[in-house]
């Protein structure tokens, strides 16, 4: 039985996912989703780890979530600037805190993945692995990957030579050369190894 199943049973709800998408990455926005599921509900049998899910398979899944009756999505987010005043944890948190300030209702538990939660306005239980345990950070997880991945698809337009399309701005060795050829632009965190050399 999951966490959401043992608070749903207690009569505890609404029940927000939580999960980010984007720490890794040396370019771009750390972006966060709060997701509620209605309770009993057949959407829950479909969602999983957005990491464990084809890009098309994701989208599919996302399209279902963003239209399904009764769900909840806030979603909230940090660019870089940001991160490189913060730290990565705490602009982190503070898109965690953004995306359940963002949703339409409040929520009596937040289940975030991971081993730490963020300041929240309502409880909060840290789940590792969440995001393969817990139906609705297995939505949130998929909800923010895909807005992220959607975002720097875009920014590759903006800013082309980085080949944001590809890599989403994570570290990888044509990331890498690109920066040692053109530079850091704006989307790059300056404070991440290897941006500013």
């Amino acid at each position: 039985m999951s966490i959401e199943d043992d608070l749903l049973k207690q009569g505890i709800w609404p029940v927000c996912g939580l999960d980010e998408a984007g720490r890794g990455p040396l370019a771009g926005p750390v972006v966060a989703a709060a997701v509620v599921l209605p309770p009993g509900d057949s959407l829950r049998s479909i969602v999983k780890d957005s990491k464990k899910l084809s890009p098309k398979k994701r989208q599919d899944i996302f399209e279902r979530i963003k239209r399904h009756p009764g769900v909840e999505i806030g979603v909230g987010a940090v660019g870089p600037d940001i991160i490189d005043k913060l730290n990565i944890l705490d602009a982190t948190f503070l898109a965690m805190k953004r995306a359940v300030d963002a949703l339409q209702i409040d929520v009596e538990y937040a289940l975030v993945d991971g081993n730490m939660v963020p300041r929240l306005d309502c409880k909060s239980i840290a789940v590792v692995k969440g995001d393969s345990t817990e139906p609705s950070i297995s939505a949130a997880s998929i909800v923010a990957k895909v807005i992220r991945d959607g975002y720097m698809l875009a920014m590759d337009r903006l800013y082309p030579g980085y080949d944001f399309a590809s890599h989403k701005g994570y570290p990888t060795p044509t990331h890498f050369r690109a920066i040692r050829t053109l530079g850091a632009c704006p989307l790059h965190r300056k404070t991440f190894k290897g941006v500013c050399l």
